[in-house]
């Protein structure tokens, strides 16, 4: 899956100070802020988003508007790296900063043209894009020595994002039409069939034009992959039948569960649930509230998870500093090694933000202790100029100075879901996910609301 890929490519990755790296940019900026005492819940939530979409905002790639990859250089690359998947968690971002008004609408209006252009020119294989890409070309930037083609998944977050923002940007001028025009341009010469490797029942990760489907990895479920077969069954041109869902992504040994941990019952998934964007970057757009299939009710599920997963940071079974009440969440981050995908059966003492902060929607009151202690308890430490800094170890005495895409997103999205909904609407009223989710027999109250 793609949190161990990601392990074993950034574990040698040497954390550089980001300050070096800001880029300058011709767009006012948003002044970031220190710690605030007294603030509401509200007004708090109201500081988070604001300072951690700054990542997506002030530092973004001038030319592209796309995310940089981290705040710090990875794996021996430039400041010239961009990331597809972290650039739809950046435009989700960019809709809650014009809905928030931290931005106006006309700065969010030229952005979303400057990054819909870019992608438009910028390297795609069968319509899909890579992992990374140099942000001032658009050309391919290789994950790894044979990932030098089209990434599936990525791609996916990234129209998780592109479909919320052709719902969003609806005005009737130029900029906004032609917003639309190119998301839908891009949108239907997706060849998900393609990735099918000749009509197998399942949707395969990577193809390149160099090394074909050497690296041969089937996209299996349940982890944090579901968007991408959702997409797939629901697009217009190139869509899979429903048997590569049924066939593929639902055949697996770590498909099922059905166990109880701490009292909660997991319908799906690895035993403890696993990392906790597992429930997260999927369900950014897609609204798992009463989404329901054969398998699994989502919103039991993702709510399940999260709580297995605080109830295990309670529990703190190996006795790691500062885990409790108020400090918890595991998922995939940095650490004091280079990066792991953090979880209850994968724990090393790592606290990551993200990882409860964007458990708002399942866990509010649980999120909001931890946010506040965060924030408050440990904010001379971990909140910075672009929000709280990736993931921190108490017991290890290492406090993380980088900053993520992936995890960053998450935090202004899913916070945002909790507070409004407004992700989920805006995806959720897409026409082709309505089609591609009644294909696969899902139920969902979005249904009889359009």
């Amino acid at each position: 899956m793609r949190s161990f890929l990601i392990a074993i490519l950034l574990s040698s990755t040497t954390l550089l100070g980001f300050a070096q790296n800001t880029p300058k940019t011709a767009e006012d900026g948003i002044k970031p802020v220190g710690i605030i005492k007294g603030l509401t819940d509200s007004a708090l939530l109201d500081v988070v988003q604001r300072q951690t979409f700054r990542y997506f905002w002030d530092f973004g790639y001038p030319t592209s508007g796309l995310a940089r990859e981290r705040s710090n250089v990875a794996y021996d690359y430039g400041n010239e790296v961009v990331t597809t998947g972290g650039s739809g968690f950046g435009i989700m971002a960019l809709i809650v900063a014009d809905h928030r008004k931290f931005i106006s609408h006309e700065q969010a209006v030229n952005r979303m043209l400057k990054i819909a252009d870019f992608l438009y020119h910028a390297d795609a294989f069968h319509g899909v894009f890579p992992h990374w890409m140099n942000g001032e070309t658009g050309k391919v930037i290789r994950f790894g020595r044979k990932d030098d083609g089209g990434d599936l998944v990525e791609t996916s977050y990234l129209f998780e994002g592109l479909l919320c923002a052709r719902q969003y940007f609806t005005g009737n001028n130029p900029k906004e039409r032609h917003i639309r025009d190119e998301i839908n341009w891009m949108w239907g010469e997706i060849e998900w069939n393609w990735y099918t490797q000749g009509g197998r029942d399942n949707l395969y990760w990577h193809w390149s034009p160099n090394n074909g489907w050497v690296m041969n990895f089937p996209i299996r479920g349940f982890n944090e992959c579901m968007i991408t077969y959702i997409l797939a069954e629901s697009a217009d041109r190139y869509p899979v039948p429903a048997s590569v869902y049924h066939g593929g992504w639902a055949q697996s040994d770590f498909f099922k569960n059905g166990k109880t941990f701490y009292g909660f019952k997991l319908p799906l998934g690895f035993d403890y649930g696993g990392p906790l964007f597992f429930s997260q970057y999927s369900f950014m757009g897609l609204d798992p509230r009463g989404l329901k299939d054969q398998y699994a009710d989502y919103w039991e599920q993702n709510k399940n998870h999260t709580l297995i997963n605080h109830a295990y940071c309670v529990d703190n079974p190996k006795h790691f500093k500062g885990y409790g009440e108020n400090c918890w969440g595991l998922t995939a981050s940095d650490n004091f090694e280079g990066y792991n995908a953090h979880s209850p059966t994968n724990d090393l003492g790592v606290i990551t933000p993200t990882a409860a902060l964007s458990a708002f929607p399942y866990t509010p009151e649980y999120s909001m202790k931890a946010l506040r202690h965060f924030y408050y308890d440990l904010g001379d430490k971990i909140w910075g100029d672009y929000g709280f800094t990736d993931a921190f170890s108490e017991s290890h005495n290492w406090y993380g100075k980088s900053y993520l895409a992936i995890d960053q997103g998450p935090i202004v999205v899913m916070i945002e879901n909790y507070r409004s909904g407004l992700l989920w609407k805006l995806f959720m009223s897409c026409p082709e996910i309505q089609h591609g989710l009644k294909k696969l027999n899902f139920q969902s109250p979005a249904f009889a609301k359009n």
